[in-house]
């Protein structure tokens, strides 16, 4: 499949920022001119507690409301964690799985990750999966290695139809929060590589279908450059997802390419 024929993506991790009221009026100040995008699907990562104000705050307007993670098993005693049961009880589309910080600060595996996948899909959620290598694995030339055992951790025997369901997002740990975004050069062939992994797993259609975002540091002036390369398909923006002008410039740059 090739890239016109790929819907491009574009989510906004807020990570643990926003008050509950802040959280609302940022995702009202977004609603209308990203419902008005419909080159592009458009999804809103807010914290947990902020997950009704932001569904809310959007009011019926096609805007993805996804959480940032979640537990692998439908209810029992795992205190202080939510189920995917309790995210689709609530009225979202979409969850990010196997973020860098969630791997770094919380020692997520990618079985663990695999198991979170599988149960989203179960519960309706499309996973937004997080790869990427650190800037000693980039320096040391292990990045097709890291990303290889991060996708294949993942998505190995996962059906076309489950594939189908779930948008990859790969993100350089070295350029997350750093303000060192990779080169759009760089983001491309990284996010050929990982295309090709899936296709290796799955085949041609699945791994043409698959929509594969860039993540790290992206901001409104390389969000068109990144948006033009060919294997690219949207962002999974974070500082500048809490900016509304910055957001919404993104989102645009996405739905014109």
């Amino acid at each position: 499949m090739t890239k016109n024929r790929r819907r491009p993506i574009v989510a906004g991790n807020w990570k643990m920022n926003t008050t509950l009221a802040e959280a609302g009026a940022l995702a009202a100040e977004l609603a209308e001119p990203l419902a008005g995008l419909g080159g592009v699907e458009t999804v809103l990562c807010p914290p947990s507690i902020s997950l009704a104000a932001v569904l809310r705050a959007l009011d019926g307007r096609p805007v993805g409301l996804g959480a940032q993670n979640c537990h692998f098993e439908p209810k029992g005693a795992y205190t202080g964690e939510v189920s995917p049961t309790m995210l689709a009880d609530l009225g979202c589309s979409h969850v990010i799985l196997g973020h860098s910080e969630r791997r770094a600060q919380f020692g997520e595996t990618d079985g663990l990750i695999a198991s979170k996948l599988r149960a989203a899909q179960a519960h309706g959620l499309i996973p937004i999966v997080c790869v990427g290598e650190n800037l000693e694995q980039r320096e040391g030339g292990k990045t097709h290695d890291v990303v290889a055992q991060q996708v294949r951790g993942a998505l190995a025997h996962l059906s076309d139809e489950e594939l189908s369901r779930l948008v990859v997002a790969y993100e350089p740990v070295w350029a997350i929060g750093t303000g060192r975004a990779a080169s759009a050069a760089q983001a491309n062939e990284t996010i050929g590589f990982i295309r090709g992994q899936v296709i290796e797993l799955a085949g041609w259609d699945a791994g043409g279908a698959l929509r594969i975002q860039y993540g790290g540091s992206v901001t409104p002036s390389t969000a068109a450059e990144l948006f033009a390369q060919p294997e690219i398909d949207g962002a999974l923006v974070g500082g500048a997802s809490l900016k509304a002008p910055d957001f919404i410039a993104i989102c645009r740059a996405a739905h014109e390419s």
